[in-house]
């Protein structure tokens, strides 16, 4: 028996208060579009719920009482749980779980609780557009978040899908690859993908003039490199010379090291304190676009400066407190890691972050000056870990020959919180 007839046979126990929350994905194409099930489900509903434009493609089926999505959504959703056991139907864009509103829903009541009924994405259509094989193409939305989050995906021959967040942001996109030497990167802005308005466009980001683009629209780009263009590396360790900095800045083969003590997983979060340039918690953010990082940094100059590194580098996620640890750090969620660039001598610093730390979480800590050697020396003998020297030499001038100029030796703690400690 084929998925629609199953679900048709059985609608009328979908709607039971067991799965009385259905999220269904309607796309352009409207009614027209959609399942007998996901039909049934609507007439049947006794409030249903959406954008302006979802119950407007479906209202030739509701038959109940209807609620537009207010701003900011999350208002709704008390009159939503209300409901709780009657039959309620979410209207949503194409799928629900994808960047969609069912990854809120999801947080509100238990899956057993809901029943989805998705279409094909803004990606999964688009990609059938272009002829582009999905699983090898970068999934993005820019709405609602910094544009500066796609940078991280432009590598040499990417293929990327951008959801947008109004008409206005296909020429901002251009403006970005331009500035950033990639102006023979290829936009093609696709609208109203499976209704009778859909309109494909497509311009180089250099020569990018299109206009009246729709507020609903997907963002094609096909990344291409010219001269001077240039893309983030995957590795751990960026050139020093893509941080804007006043000279507080871990170096790159430190920086190296750094991340790989720290261990990043996805979807953790990670507190840098004495912040700096930001590079630590900038390059822990490009590790996964899952990740979380708070940045804790006593001098605004360098708290600025940090925020415009982690824009340009893609990471602008990434969440500074202007403040001195220890007291910056009251009311701070929990972190999974921790590294400590500066001030690991002050007073109450060490303590504080590791009593904030999550058991089994990592802590790591440098230590330039002979204070904060001393004080790593003490929490080695304390907490146990790992003590490293760092000692890093570069080849430079020396009259009209070369010799090694050494830099100052780094004392490198790393330690792990044993599980089930509190303390």
């Amino acid at each position: 028996m084929g998925v629609h007839s199953s679900l048709s046979g059985s609608a009328r126990d979908q709607t039971t208060p067991r799965r009385w929350l259905s999220i269904i994905g309607i796309g352009e194409d409207g009614v027209a579009g959609l399942s007998a099930a996901a039909r049934a489900l609507i007439r049947q509903a006794g409030l249903v719920a959406g954008g302006q434009r979802h119950l407007a493609l479906a209202a030739d089926l509701i038959q109940a009482e209807t609620l537009a999505w207010p701003s900011p959504i999350d208002a709704a959703f008390p009159s939503l749980l209300q409901r709780r056991g009657t039959p309620v139907v979410v209207l949503a864009s194409g799928d629900p779980s994808h960047y969609g509103i069912g990854n809120q829903l999801t947080r509100l009541v238990t899956s057993d609780e809901i029943l989805c009924l998705p279409q094909p994405s803004a990606f999964a259509l688009a990609a059938a557009r272009l002829g582009w094989p999905v699983q090898d193409v970068a999934q993005v939305s820019l709405h609602g978040r910094a544009l500066a989050g796609i940078i991280r995906h432009l590598h040499p021959g990417a293929r990327i899908l951008a959801l947008a967040w109004d008409g206005s942001t296909a020429a901002k996109l251009a403006a970005l690859l331009d500035a950033r030497g990639l102006g023979a990167s290829r936009l093609t802005v696709l609208e109203a993908m499976g209704g009778v308005a859909e309109r494909l466009r497509g311009a180089t980001a250099a020569g990018f003039a299109l206009t009246d683009i729709a507020a609903l629209n997907t963002i094609a780009v096909e990344v291409a490199f010219g001269g001077g263009g240039y893309g983030p590396s995957l590795a751990a360790g960026l050139d020093d010379r893509d941080f804007d900095s006043d000279g507080q800045l871990t170096r790159r083969e430190i920086r190296a090291i750094v991340l790989s003590a720290l261990g990043p997983r996805p979807g953790e979060l990670l507190w840098d304190i004495g912040l700096g340039a930001g590079s630590i918690a900038i390059e822990w953010l490009l590790r996964h676009p899952s990740m979380r990082a708070i940045g804790i940094e006593g001098v605004p100059e360098r708290a600025a400066r940090a925020a415009r590194n982690a824009v340009t580098l893609g990471a602008a996620d990434l969440h500074i407190v202007e403040g001195v640890a220890p007291a910056a750090l009251a009311g701070l969620p929990v972190p999974d890691a921790i590294f400590i660039g500066g001030g690991v001598s002050e007073a109450g610093v060490l303590e504080a972050a590791w009593q904030a730390l999550r058991p089994g979480g990592r802590m790591v800590a440098n230590a330039v000056t002979l204070e904060g050697e001393a004080r790593l020396l003490r929490a080695h003998a304390e907490l146990g870990g790992d003590l490293t020297r760092i000692a890093l030499a570069h080849a430079d001038k020396v009259g009209t020959m070369h010799g090694w100029r050494p830099a100052m030796p780094v004392t490198h703690w790393r330690v792990a919180k044993p599980r089930g400690n509190a303390s």
